[in-house]
Formats: structure tokens, sequence, C-alpha cells
């Protein structure tokens, strides 16, 4: 029965304890990152990936929720918990740390968010727009 109460006990700390347990990842671009953090910013803006809980335009920072359709597994239920996003400054290029301390077989948090990123940083630059066109003179 004491063994018993042992291994509960050590199961308990373990699972209260490996949530804390959070990896920085990150990431350099070689462009500035008030260049990166609007495809940030539209990332986390898409509601059905993402609940944003806390968003700074100034640090470029932001906490956010991951929303997953299911978890395969029980830890994967457990280890959820709300990820961050910072962007640093490195000379004329930036980092993206990513804050997550899930990232499963059936779940990479922080490779889906840096996917996304990426992504959007690669679409085309729109063109500039086109001038409107003139009104035309009145008829005299």
């Amino acid at each position: 029965m004491r063994d018993m109460k042992i291994l509960l006990m050590a199961l308990a700390t373990l699972a209260l304890g490996l949530p804390v347990l959070a990896w920085t990842y990150k990431s350099t671009y070689p462009i500035p990152c008030s260049q990166i953090w609007p495809a940030v910013k539209e990332v986390l803006s898409n509601p059905d990936n993402y609940a944003v809980h806390e968003s700074d335009d100034a640090a470029m920072s932001a906490a956010y929720q991951v929303k997953h359709q299911v978890h395969a597994n029980v830890s994967g239920a457990v280890l959820q918990r709300t990820n961050k996003v910072k962007l640093v400054p490195k000379g004329t290029g930036c980092e993206m740390q990513i804050v997550s301390n899930y990232s499963g077989w059936e779940h990479d948090d922080k490779g889906d968010f840096k996917k996304r990123v990426d992504e959007i940083l690669a679409r085309p630059k729109d063109a500039k727009p086109a001038e409107p066109a003139k009104p035309a003179q009145p008829a005299q």
C-alpha cells in the first residue's frame, strides 16, 4: 500500500510539473521584426487555429491558446497550455521566439505556427495599387 502511495505521488508530481517545462524555440529571419509582426498577427487572427489571450504591438509579443480538434492521447490534453511568441531584433534581422510546451506526434504547435508565419512571409507583396482614374473634365 505504501509503495502505491509513493507511485501515485510521483505520477501526480510528474503530471503537474511537466507543463511548467515549456521550451523556447528560436528562428532567425534576415528581415526586420517590423515586417514579421504583421504576419504573426495575421496567423493569430485565424479563430479556427488560435485564441489570443494577450497581444502587445509595442513589444511584438502575444500569448495564445492553440485550438486542436482532438487529442489522440491524454498527455496531449494535459500538456496543452498557453503558448507565447515574441519577436526580438537581432542586428538587421529578427529572432522569433516561440514558447511552447507541447509538440507531439499528433500536433506540432511551434512548427505549425512557424510554418504559417513563413507561408505569409513568402507570399508576393501586393503591387503598388494603381492610382485612381482622374475624373473626366466636364464638357464645355
